[in-house]
C-alpha cells in the first residue's frame, strides 16, 4: 500500500508511506495540528494526548484519550483522531477549553491542548454522573483504606474522575485550578457532535501492509495470518499498545524491518470470567480490563489504578507487560500470587506455560521466535486474603522501586497456601518460595506476619540502582508483609461473590 487513510478532527486525511516509524504526534504536528506537543517523548507529561475512536463493547464509540507520542501513526490505519484544534476555536470554545479559561487553569499553555483532550475524554464518559449517585464504576482510584472502594477526594460533585488526568503534568499553574475547571463540567449538550457520535460504531481495524524506507508495518487480519507471518518472519517485533515499544523508537531511536500490530486482533481480544479460569486476552488494554473485571478480581482492582496513568492504561496490555519480560514490570508480581499462566500461540497451535516458569532470565522466557502471548488465565477460585504493594518514589505514574503481589488461603486461621510475586529484587520477576513454604501450615497470626517478614526480606537478589538500595528494597518487602497482616479486615473473594 502507499498511503494511510485517517479521519482527523471530521476531515478525511492521507499518509504517504514516508516512514513506517513515525509516531502519531510527529505527523500530526507535520500536518499543521500543533496543538499536540511533544514534553517528554516517554508518556509521561500528557502533552500529545489526543482522543481516538474506539469500540464500547455494545456497538457504539467511546472516545479515548492516548499518548500520540508513542502510538505509530500507522497503527491509526482506518481510524478516527481529534486534536484540541478538532474540540474547539478561539471563536467556539468546547465547554472543557471553556471551563480551563475561566477557572484560570492555564499558564504557559504548553500542556493544556493535552489536559483538555484527557478531559474531554473524562466528559464524555457515559456513566460519568452514575459516579455521583454513588453507583460502583470500575475506573476510580483507590482509597487509602479501601483499595476497592473509590476514594471520595478524587471524585468532583460531577462524577468526573480525577485519575483520567494522571498522565498529565504541568509545570507552572497548578493543579487547584484544573481541578475546578474539571468540576465545573455539566453534561454535553443534545447537539454535541462528539456525544452524538458516542452512538454510532467505532470504525473496524484497517489491515494494513505499510513498506517505507525504514522499515514494514503490518497489522494482519487475523491470528492465523499473524502466526503464519512471525513463522517466517521470527524476529519480527510484536506491538500492541506501543507504550514501550514507542519509547524505544523516540528515546534510543530503534528501527526494526518488520513491526506486526497485534492490538486489534479478534483472538487477543478475549475477555471471560468462567467457573474455573479468568481468561484475559494479551491485546486487552488494562482499562478495558479493569472496566470487565469490575473488582471481581482484588489484586487486580489494586495493580490497575497504580499502573503508570490513565494515558497509558488506555493502550498497555498484560500481554505486553509480560511480553517485555521486564523485571520491574507492575504486573507479573500480581500475576504470579494468583498462580496465572500464558497462553502461547504459534503457528503449530497453543501451549499453556505456568507464569512461575515463564521467565529463564533478564527479559528472556520460554516464549520462542515464532511465539507470541495469546492470553493470560487466572485460576478460580480466588485466595482468600490477597494484596498488592507497590514501592516507588510517587503514589502513581511512577515505575516500582519494589511490587508484592499476595495471595493467601487461610482455613479456620491457618495458612493452607500460599503465593507471593515478586518485583525488581532480582533479574526477572519470581516467586518468593522460601517465605510460602514458611507461612503453609501456620496460623494467619502477627508471630507468624513477623517471621514470615523476615524472611521475605531476604528473597531475591536485590540491588542498588537510582531508583533505590538493595537494604531498601529488602527492607520493603519485609514492611509489605507486615501491611498485609495489619489490614483491618481480609479480603474475602467470598463476600466479593466471586469463586465462592
Amino acid at each position: 500500500m502507499d498511503r494511510l487513510d485517517l479521519t482527523v478532527n471530521g476531515q478525511k486525511r492521507q499518509m504517504a508511506t514516508d516512514a513506517a516509524h513515525t509516531t502519531a504526534l510527529d505527523w500530526l504536528r507535520g500536518n499543521g495540528l500543533t496543538g499536540c506537543k511533544e514534553g517528554c517523548a516517554e508518556g509521561e507529561c500528557g502533552a500529545c494526548a489526543v482522543l481516538v475512536a474506539q469500540s464500547d463493547g455494545t456497538g457504539g464509540t467511546t472516545w479515548t484519550a492516548v499518548n500520540a507520542c508513542l502510538v505509530p501513526i500507522a497503527a491509526l490505519d482506518g481510524q478516527e483522531i481529534v486534536t484540541a484544534e478538532g474540540l474547539g476555536s478561539p471563536e467556539s470554545l468546547h465547554p472543557v477549553q471553556e471551563k480551563m479559561a475561566v477557572a484560570g487553569g492555564s499558564q504557559c499553555g504548553y500542556c493544556t491542548p493535552g489536559f483538555v483532550c484527557s478531559m474531554a475524554s473524562e466528559f464524555y464518559r457515559r456513566d460519568r454522573r452514575a459516579d455521583v449517585e454513588g453507583a460502583p464504576h470500575a475506573q476510580h482510584g483507590p482509597n487509602e483504606h479501601d483499595p476497592n472502594e473509590p476514594d471520595p477526594h478524587e471524585h468532583g460533585p460531577n462524577g468526573f474522575d480525577l485519575h483520567s488526568l494522571s498522565g498529565n503534568l504541568c509545570r507552572c499553574t497548578g493543579y487547584r485550578p484544573i481541578r475546578d475547571a474539571a468540576y465545573a463540567l455539566g453534561d454535553p449538550d443534545a447537539d454535541d457532535a462528539l456525544a452524538t457520535r458516542r452512538d454510532q460504531p467505532a470504525p473496524e481495524p484497517a489491515r494494513t501492509d505499510l513498506q517505507a524506507a525504514d522499515g514494514r508495518f503490518v497489522r494482519p487480519a487475523t491470528l492465523a495470518d499473524t502466526v503464519a507471518m512471525l513463522a517466517e518472519y521470527p524476529t519480527a517485533v510484536l506491538v500492541a499498545g506501543s507504550t514501550d515499544w514507542g519509547v524505544e523508537v523516540n528515546i534510543r531511536g530503534r528501527r526494526e524491518p518488520l513491526v506486526i500490530a497485534i492490538d486489534r486482533l479478534p483472538e487477543l481480544r478475549a475477555l471471560e470470567f468462567g467457573d474455573e479460569f479468568v481468561e484475559i486476552g494479551a491485546a486487552v488494554s488494562l482499562s478495558e480490563v479493569e472496566r470487565f473485571l469490575a473488582g471481581r478480581v482484588p489484586m487486580l482492582a489494586e495493580l490497575i489504578p497504580q499502573f503508570a496513568s490513565r494515558l497509558i492504561r488506555n493502550r498497555a496490555t498484560l500481554g505486553g507487560n509480560l511480553g517485555t519480560g521486564s523485571p520491574i514490570g507492575d504486573a507479573a508480581p500480581a500475576l504470579l500470587a494468583l498462580g496465572a499462566r500464558v497462553i502461547l500461540a504459534s503457528a503449530e497451535g497453543d501451549r499453556e506455560v505456568e507464569l512461575s516458569e515463564y521467565f529463564t532470565g533478564y527479559r528472556t522466557s520460554v516464549r520462542t521466535p515464532g511465539e507470541l502471548i495469546r492470553a493470560i488465565r487466572i485460576p478460580l477460585p480466588l485466595a482468600d486474603l490477597t494484596g498488592f504493594h507497590k514501592i516507588a518514589k510517587r503514589r502513581f505514574d511512577d515505575i516500582s522501586s519494589v511490587a508484592v503481589g499476595f495471595a493467601l488461603d487461610i482455613q479456620g486461621g491457618v495458612v493452607h497456601d500460599a503465593r507471593i510475586g515478586l518485583g525488581g529484587v532480582a533479574a526477572t520477576p519470581l516467586r518468593a518460595s522460601s517465605t510460602e513454604a514458611l507461612l503453609i501450615g501456620r496460623p494467619w497470626n502477627a508471630q507468624t506476619a513477623r517471621e514470615a517478614a523476615a524472611s521475605l526480606g531476604g528473597e531475591g537478589t536485590p540491588m542498588s540502582d537510582h531508583r533505590a538500595s538493595a537494604e531498601y528494597r529488602s527492607i520493603m518487602m519485609s514492611q509489605a508483609m507486615l501491611k498485609l497482616f495489619a489490614r483491618p479486615t481480609a479480603q474475602s473473594t467470598a463476600q466479593m461473590g466471586v469463586g465462592a
